[in-house]
């Protein structure tokens, strides 16, 4: 993979997320050279209330590109890239977003336990007048989750902070049986698909993720 050969922008994430700050820091180490390329943090903190009879992927849509449009009119004025993304998980239609407590987050497991999901992550990169969306879904298919399982993953408190309460990449990874599409999409950023929007906002290398 080589590196552009023009001075880059400065890289904004509108998010705070530590999944999608170290998806972001390899996706750039991968590219660049570990260490080379840095980005900053500026979370959106929009209001991610569903409107109603909004579906999953309006929702995500949505969320994803007024999280970057708000972070490119807060620094406009200087040569930024911004990058915004934004997943739920959706079953049967129905947005399953961070459940407010412990009680929420078991009832949102045991409605998927043994039965297939879909997660859609949606991305979107502003740089000045320039922008680029996409949304890429990914299934995911649970197993049957003992009730011993169950009260062990929740003990955890993982499931507090993740869409549909769990994490992939955690230890709730031990939910899940198998996955059909990107692994990236599920933890928050799909990183092919975030490679292709840059390059559409003038940012080109050989992509090889």
């Amino acid at each position: 993979m080589e590196p552009p050969s023009s001075a880059q922008p400065n890289i904004v994430l509108a998010s705070r997320s530590p999944r999608r700050i170290d998806l972001l820091t390899k996706f750039l180490d991968e590219i660049f050279g570990e260490g080379v390329m840095s980005f900053e943090i500026e979370p959106a903190d929009i209001d991610e209330t569903p409107l109603a009879h909004e579906t999953p992927l309006a929702h995500v849509q949505r969320l994803a590109q007024s999280k970057a449009q708000v972070i490119a009119q807060r620094l406009s004025g200087s040569d930024v890239v911004v990058i915004a993304a934004d997943t739920t998980v959706d079953v049967d239609g129905q947005i399953y977003g961070k459940p407010a407590d412990i009680d929420e987050a078991r009832v949102m497991l045991n409605e998927m336990s043994g039965r297939s999901h879909t997660v859609h992550t949606a991305v979107s990169v502003v740089r000045g007048d320039q922008q680029a969306h996409t949304v890429d879904s990914a299934t995911v298919t649970m197993v049957s989750i003992a009730p011993e399982l169950m009260d062990w993953y929740l003990a955890t408190g993982e499931s507090l902070d993740k869409a549909g309460a769990y994490a992939l990449q955690g230890d709730g990874g031990r939910l899940v049986e198998s996955v059909q599409g990107r692994f990236h999409t599920v933890v928050g950023l799909p990183l092919e698909p975030l490679g292709q929007l840059l390059a559409q906002c003038g940012l080109s290398w050989k992509i090889g993720l």
